[in-house]
């Protein structure tokens, strides 16, 4: 398979050195763009565009919609639980099991996209917020057995709305 497909705008590259304030503020701003231009794909894209799989295997452009705020959902919790507790054990979920739940063919997808609007102002106003310690706060994923930082997820996630909004331009209509 193509990996221009899967990856559309590469794989991620998590830091491993702490990241300056710059290097921060790009990353959330980035998040904070995503659901703008996620609405914007998607009505360029178009209803029908939205229901085809945007490579061979792949979700749909629904899916995919869906599966952002699912997952952004997720990490922002995560971060919460970050800030909240000692190095928290996260729960993982099945990303695929929840892209076939029922209510990804039912939920229009304006209703995830008002969520993700909703969703990343609270996000992005508790980002800005953090102090530098805060940054460096960890929690454990038992999915991939490694403690993460909130400065690595946050980079993380910039990316995941970028490789999910790559996914969504390859359904736009061809000129």
């Amino acid at each position: 398979m193509d990996d221009s497909l899967k990856y559309p705008i590469g794989r991620p590259q998590l830091p491993s050195e702490p990241l300056s304030s710059a290097e921060r503020t790009t990353l959330i701003q980035q998040i904070a763009e995503l659901p703008a231009q996620l609405t914007a794909v998607a009505k360029a894209v178009g209803g029908v565009g939205l229901e085809q799989p945007y490579r061979p295997g792949g979700w749909n452009g629904r899916q995919v919609i869906h599966h952002v705020a699912d997952s952004h959902m997720n990490a922002y919790v995560r971060f919460r639980l970050a800030l909240t507790e000692d190095n928290p054990t996260i729960k993982p979920y099945e990303e695929s099991a929840w892209a076939e739940l029922p209510d990804v063919a039912a939920t229009p997808i304006t209703v995830s996209l008002t969520l993700l609007e909703a969703l990343h102002t609270r996000w992005v106003n508790l980002l800005h917020h953090l102090t530098d310690a805060q940054w460096q706060r960890t929690f454990f994923h038992p999915g991939n057995q490694r403690n993460s930082t909130l400065e690595q997820t946050l980079a993380l996630y910039a990316w995941h709305g970028r490789h999910h909004l790559g996914h969504l331009k390859l359904l736009l209509p061809k000129e």
